[in-house]
């Protein structure tokens, strides 16, 4: 039975969502829930102490901070809770493990990296860099011979990059500039078939979720990969960061030191700078959250739930910004421009040709008028941003709307009026 999400009743467990504010930059991270606030200002005030200690708060304080690794084990589907590290970003967390994996990388073996958030290929590029590794890049491909922007990542462009030095395979399962899903269990199953037929000895996958994770379920069992991130703080919780490294990976492929240093006290160990306990503890309101959202209360009825309503409301948006008087004013969509369940509410698009329009010029309207937030930019998809053709400055970028599961038709539909009118 399928359930629908009660958006109204989701709305009110978000405190900035009351001051009418609309908020359309959700990939650059959504709003908190109240009862993660409750959380981290219970820890502050209650069990606010050092780890470890054998006194009841200390006890108290170190099965809180524990709680949020099993959290994540559940979001991310993980076997085991020992697999989950928190750092203060997806960004740090690759880095470190990138860095822990020296000793397991040599001179020539091939990495297969997207052109997505650097967050997910910038650290593997800098151990190419060291290692004398291999840089190759899995490159978007247009999907509508009609439109040059038309991007999306094809898995029959990724298998001929696949040879028997490919050592690491990193990408995205959606990207935050596209906004496309990635099938990343179908993707998989293919490249290790190519890897094993090529004769590569050891391929591990790194995904990055940090889009996806507020949109679909994750399952990192099912999906068949080494390492897997995800931000809490788009997923209704505060800025940290949770990784998953598989347990094979763990025990061969990064080195001791940073082994030891990831797993130290416990799969809570922080980054040195990065985010309190405190924070920690505040991630734990995201499934209790997420499980309040159907009468079902399991997470596949959630996302279900979740991608049903998103669809609707991407539905609505690319219906006015793919009509052919827009197409006629030479807007172009930046991604799959057919809604779907392959598409999140995460919409991009320039306008280029006889008038085009500087990203930056639309969103100052937005500005201008105020109480509605979206944005312009690479958004840290700094070669794909670079690399759209015809070429777009890769510092202006795109103008992006990125909703999530909160937000309302109604929404969508003040937002589409402003368009109409600077389109005008």
């Amino acid at each position: 039975m399928a359930h629908v999400l009660d958006v109204s009743s989701a709305r009110l467990q978000f405190p900035a969502l009351k001051s009418g504010f609309m908020f359309a930059d959700n990939a650059g991270g959504s709003q908190i829930t109240q009862s993660s606030i409750d959380l981290i200002v219970d820890y502050l005030a209650n069990t606010n102490v050092q780890l470890g200690a054998d006194y009841s708060v200390s006890i108290s304080s170190t099965q809180r901070v524990f709680s949020a690794a099993e959290h994540a084990r559940e979001l991310f589907g993980a076997e085991d809770k020992d697999e989950i590290i928190f750092g203060p970003s997806s960004t740090a967390n690759l880095e470190n493990l990138a860095r822990g994996m020296e000793g397991s990388i040599e001179a020539g073996d091939e990495f297969i990296i997207t052109g997505e958030h650097e967050a997910n290929c910038g650290s593997w590029k800098k151990l190419a860099e060291r290692r004398g590794a291999v840089i190759k890049y899995w490159h978007s491909t247009p999907t509508n011979p009609n439109n040059p922007y038309s991007l999306s990542l094809k898995v029959e462009d990724l298998l001929p990059l696949v040879s028997a030095k490919t050592r690491i395979v990193a990408f995205t399962a959606t990207s935050n500039l596209l906004g496309s899903v990635v099938p990343v269990q179908e993707i998989t199953k293919a490249l290790r078939a190519e890897a094993a037929a090529k004769g590569a000895k050891k391929v591990e996958v790194s995904i990055d979720c940090v889009a996806y994770a507020p949109h679909r379920r994750m399952d990192v069992r099912a999906w068949d990969i080494d390492f897997c991130v995800f931000s809490f703080y788009k997923v209704y919780a505060p800025h940290i960061s949770a990784m998953y490294v598989r347990a094979p990976a763990l025990a061969t492929s990064v080195s001791s030191i940073v082994h030891h240093f990831l797993r130290a006290e416990g799969p809570w160990k922080l980054q040195p700078g990065g985010p309190g306990y405190e924070t920690v503890y505040g991630t734990t309101s995201v499934i209790p959250y997420l499980l309040s959202l159907t009468p079902a209360h399991n997470l596949d009825a959630t996302f279900a739930a979740i991608a049903a309503h998103e669809t609707k409301l991407v539905t609505a948006l690319l219906a006015y910004l793919t009509a052919p008087e827009q197409a006629a004013r030479g807007l172009c969509v930046v991604g799959v421009e057919e809604p779907g369940l392959s598409r999140v509410p995460t919409v991009s698009f320039v306008v280029v040709g006889e008038r085009p329009m500087r990203s930056k010029d639309i969103v100052r309207v937005f500005d201008e008028r105020g109480g509605i937030g979206i944005r312009y930019g690479h958004f840290y998809a700094y070669t794909l941003a670079s690399l759209l053709p015809p070429p777009v400055d890769p510092e202006e970028g795109a103008v992006r709307v990125s909703l999530v599961h909160y937000n309302t038709l109604e929404e969508v539909e003040t937002i589409i009026s402003v368009f109409k009118e600077i389109f005008a």
